[in-house]
């Protein structure tokens, strides 16, 4: 690694922590004026405030903006390189603009990988922490409005319920059938099912049972009876923030055992899951973009270029919105709409690259 090297990262990694550290004490400041009634309402323990929400905030939001500060840094930084003829002097010293670029992408590199064990292993656990204290303080009691519920919890095994209260973790009007090779084995109906947490099993109430076996029938009910299902009230409890408390591997079992039962509303945890990859690849797309817009000296120096990235960051973040909304709400494919963003400013910064000034 040469002094060059050493220099320009040094710079590109010290301007960005100095902006991450500012923008997150003044997220932490603006989160604290907008909670504190809340806070005070409910009673939050300060210990609780400090170390179970605000300890566990701050990874979230350091991800949040990473890449927007990414952009940022590479901008100023290299923009006052350029503005103090720097980069005309390293140019002319023989270095060619290609061998420039090795310290740039060696950071974003850094700052991806960083980016990727943070998102999935680091930020989920803390998700956890910090959602669950905003259950408790913040959003209140969570209420499950879906009706009509219909699950494949194993292979062949489907359960219906008309509702379920996660108050009272009692489902009403429950069915449960099992099937072998296409064809229906036993069926069970109970006006409710209630889960038993101190035996950890469902109580159904009030059931009858048909049993087939070819054309012979059995049918017999009863008032109580206690069983297992492969299925519990937690899964009637899930947020959509819930997706944010798994890390990569609980993601991606999570995935596979909705898909399993049939479950078709997990666009939004495909999305979550390729963005998870999608976007340590945006640090190398944008630090490519910053530099080739900045390593032009230009008269109106560092704000210029500071304007132009932002007017591409907020265009950047507007194409994850937009895709994302496509994906959840259209026929998208999620991998497509996670990685659209980067196709695109992929070919952008291809291009700003070949026009930039070597």
């Amino acid at each position: 690694m040469k002094i060059l090297d050493r220099y320009i990262i040094k710079k590109f990694l010290g301007t960005f922590i100095f902006a991450i550290v500012l923008i997150i004490g003044i997220a932490v400041l603006f989160d604290l004026t907008e909670k504190m009634d809340d806070f005070i309402e409910k009673k939050a323990p300060i210990k609780a405030i400090i170390f179970e929400y605000y300890l566990n905030f701050i990874p979230f939001y350091v991800n949040l903006f990473m890449f927007l500060f990414i952009f940022i840094a590479v901008i100023f930084f290299t923009s006052k390189m350029a503005g103090n003829s720097e980069i005309i002097a390293i140019i002319s010293s023989g270095v060619s603009f290609n061998r420039l670029m090795y310290p740039y992408f060696l950071s974003a590199l850094i700052l991806g990988i960083f980016s990727f064990f943070l998102t999935n292993f680091i930020i989920p656990p803390a998700n956890k922490v910090r959602l669950n204290f905003e259950n408790i303080y913040i959003n209140g009691t969570y209420y499950n409005e879906e009706r009509n519920i219909h699950r494949q919890i194993e292979p062949g095994t489907f359960i219906f319920m008309e509702s379920f209260n996660t108050i009272n973790n009692t489902g009403y009007k429950f069915s449960i059938e099992k099937f072998q090779n296409k064809e229906l084995k036993y069926k069970m109906m109970s006006d409710f099912i209630r889960w038993d947490s101190a035996k950890g099993t469902w109580n159904i109430n009030i059931y009858q049972v048909r049993k087939i076996n070819g054309l012979h029938e059995t049918l017999y009910h009863g008032r109580s009876l206690d069983t297992s299902l492969a299925i519990s009230p937690n899964d009637f409890k899930r947020r959509d923030t819930d997706k944010a408390t798994m890390n990569f591997l609980q993601l991606n079992q999570f995935i596979k055992e909705q898909t399993m039962r049939g479950e078709t509303n997990i666009s939004s945890y495909l999305i979550e899951k390729h963005q998870r990859l999608a976007f340590p690849f945006s640090a190398f797309i944008l630090t490519l973009i910053g530099v080739s817009i900045s390593s032009r000296k230009t008269r109106g120096g560092v704000g210029v270029h500071i304007g132009i990235g932002l007017i591409l960051s907020l265009s950047y973040l507007l194409f994850m919105q937009v895709s994302q909304q496509f994906s959840i709400k259209g026929n998208l494919s999620p991998a497509l709409s996670a990685w659209i963003p980067n196709i695109i400013f992929t070919f952008i910064g291809a291009y700003l690259y070949k026009t930039a000034p070597k």
